[in-house]
């Protein structure tokens, strides 16, 4: 056996390996949800059935607490991409010795535990809203808000900085010779050549934001999210719905990559033309 045969036979091993790894637990999941036992199970397959998406939707706990995962992961997006951008328009202006110390401090979110996190944005927005009368801010859904928000916005700065290293301020200068205003330089040059960097912003936070569990398990207080109710179920005992959530979930995870790529796709055509 010549060593090319065998350097191909490792390097097909290694890639069923590797494809079987990532993908081989969300196939087994995938049909559990269609399989009729009670418990999710993959062999024997009993019979094919559609019965746990039904019970999915009939699942009052995990429709309350994938709503409010919605509802928390479009206000994380609203409060970090902006945190992010500031975060990262004044890494670039800061003095060159003072940088190091900024970037410690605006990324020190990501190196800090979650349930660090989470704790402390309990206790201190419980004396905050305590002293200003404000008790109606101290809700599950405001806090694990905030609470994420607090590192999911440092994420949203590292992809600013990246982006922000191929930025060309010479047009700036020339925007500003002419006489525009720095709202305009920023409305007009600075956004657009930021729009791919504000879209991944955006879903990474969101995502970030919708899988995260040890912020918000302290922060969410009464409240309840899917990876909590989902956290719950699995000390309880899970059934096939869960495997039908997940094949939801996967399902508009994929669509969403290739609705994404063709609009991509488009843009390269229309550029090339």
């Amino acid at each position: 056996m010549s060593s090319a045969l065998i350097g191909r036979a490792m390097l097909g091993f290694y890639f069923l390996a590797f494809f079987g790894f990532l993908f081989g637990p969300l196939i087994v999941m995938s049909v559990t949800a269609f399989n009729t036992p009670e418990y999710p199970q993959v062999w024997p397959f009993e019979q094919f059935t559609f019965a746990w998406f039904q019970k999915l939707a009939q699942d009052d706990n995990l429709m309350q607490g994938l709503q409010n995962s919605f509802i928390i992961g479009a206000f994380v997006v609203a409060l970090a991409v902006p945190m992010g951008l500031a975060g990262a328009i004044v890494m670039t202006q800061v003095y060159a010795p003072a940088r190091g110390l900024y970037y410690l401090v605006v990324v020190s979110p990501v190196l800090t535990p979650g349930v660090i996190i989470g704790i402390s944005t309990v206790i201190f927005w419980k004396d905050v809203t305590g002293f200003t009368g404000a008790q109606s801010l101290f809700t599950g859904m405001f806090l694990a808000t905030l609470g994420q928000s607090t590192f999911i916005a440092s994420y949203c700065m590292l992809i600013f900085l990246s982006r922000l290293q191929r930025y060309d301020r010479t047009q700036e200068e020339a925007a500003l010779d002419l006489g525009a205003s720095r709202g305009q330089v920023f409305l007009h040059i600075l956004l657009p050549f930021l729009r791919p960097a504000v879209v991944s912003a955006a879903v990474i936070a969101f995502l970030s934001s919708f899988e995260n569990y040890n912020t918000t398990t302290f922060a969410i207080l009464a409240d309840k999210t899917l990876t909590t109710v989902l956290a719950g179920r699995v000390r309880q005992g899970m059934t096939p719905a869960i495997s039908a959530m997940a094949v939801l979930i996967i399902a508009v995870t994929v669509a969403g990559a290739i609705l994404y790529e063709a609009a991509k796709a488009r843009e390269r055509r229309d550029a090339a033309v």
